[in-house]
């Protein structure tokens, strides 16, 4: 098995709330940080979708704070993508400080959403492979 798609983002004073933790809102941006680098990694780029007319949604997302997370501190924000049949697609995340302790998990559950109709297209895979110059990096 390969190595899941990583980023590396420290952890900024801003970011943190009145107890010198990672506030808890800030998971899901860093979240989002890396499925947007995925995309870009497999050959996505926000414009190639509009340009097809679809863009990714989150439909549910669900965390598990387990560590905490301080400013300063380096954390890898893993991604990997499960597709199934429908319309729905499930990425799976692991927030990891660099000595590998992990600090959160999220999984969340996506679609890609046809602009014009306002649904859920049928096949997101297929799309994303379309679209992607390396789908292997998305498991397709």
């Amino acid at each position: 098995m390969t190595e899941p798609f990583s980023v590396r983002i420290e952890v900024r004073g801003y970011e943190t709330d009145s107890q010198g933790h990672l506030n808890q809102a800030v998971y899901l941006q860093y979240a989002e940080h890396a499925r947007w680098s995925i995309l870009r990694h497999s050959g996505i780029e926000q414009s190639g979708l509009l340009d097809r007319g679809v863009g990714p949604v989150a439909l549910e997302t669900n965390i598990r704070y387990l560590r905490e997370l301080r400013a300063g501190d380096q954390v890898d924000v893993d991604c990997v993508f499960e597709w199934g049949e429908g319309k729905t697609f499930r990425i799976l995340q692991t927030v990891k400080k660099a000595d590998g302790t992990v600090s959160a998990e999220v999984a969340s559950v996506g679609g890609l959403l046809d602009l014009a109709e306002r649904r859920l297209v049928r096949d997101p895979g297929e799309v994303f492979k379309a679209l992607a110059t390396d789908p292997g990096a998305l498991g397709l």
